[in-house]
């Protein structure tokens, strides 16, 4: 039964082992309710048709048709407070420049630890929504991907806890707005944190983390500390500035 004021999530995967971690996942997550699971294109449509969903997330790679086709069969059903968040392994340009088109709220690439899918379901609640494409060749990297989606709405359910919404301003070339989010989420999380637990709770290389961690110390977002070993040089920590 759906709790009022959640987000009515339905959850559709062919893999049933994958489907019920993600429901495990999702019903762990405040503010969210699992309202249903599919296996199929028709299956998560009909259910769509049929019910009241806030939020799917959807696999691209399904038994009967493509998780794009859903998306054009979900945007013809008159119900465009549907939001989708893809969940897959398919890091295609050409699948992600049409999930976009599609005005998906994100984009989440298989394999992610359990952390990484909190903070990106945190960063919905946030009021994500789709921004632009860039040009990309070859298989795309989740950090890839990201740069294709910006902020775009404010956060719908004020009475969800939130992460703090990235400013508007423009971001260095290379850092997209929800990652900043999810490394201002991993900071908030805890008191202090190195540049390797960043990297390890967003799903990002350590060289990727710093350049979004230095980025928020120059822009006042984040402070930053040493801590001296017994020998090399010491290491930085991370924590969110105050206010």
């Amino acid at each position: 039964m759906s709790v009022p004021g959640t987000i009515r999530t339905l959850i559709v995967d062919d893999d049933a082992s994958v489907c019920r971690l993600h429901v495990r996942y999702v019903e762990g997550l405040a503010g969210f309710t699992v309202v249903g699971t599919a296996a199929t294109g028709q299956e998560a449509v009909d259910f769509a048709a049929a019910n009241e969903v806030d939020l799917i997330l959807l696999d691209m790679h399904l038994p009967d048709f493509s998780g794009i086709e859903v998306l054009h069969r979900l945007r013809g059903l008159t119900r465009d407070a549907i939001d989708v968040i893809v969940v897959t392994s398919a890091n295609e340009p050409v699948t992600v420049r049409q999930a976009a088109a599609a005005r998906v709220a994100d984009y989440l690439m298989k394999p992610f630890s359990r952390s990484v899918f909190e903070l990106r379901l945190a960063a919905y609640r946030a009021g994500f929504g789709v921004g632009s494409s860039d040009d990309f060749r070859g298989a795309l990297r989740q950090a890839d991907i990201d740069g294709m989606f910006l902020p775009a709405r404010p956060a719908p359910r004020p009475d969800t806890a939130a992460l703090a919404i990235v400013p508007e301003a423009r971001l260095p070339k290379g850092l997209s707005a929800p990652t900043v989010a999810l490394v201002l989420g991993v900071l908030r999380a805890r008191e202090v944190s190195s540049v390797a637990d960043v990297a390890d709770a967003c799903g990002l290389a350590r060289g990727t983390a710093r350049r979004y961690l230095d980025f928020l110390r120059l822009s006042g977002q984040a402070l930053v500390t040493h801590r001296y070993g017994v020998r090399g040089r010491p290491e930085l920590l991370f924590s969110l500035a105050p206010g």
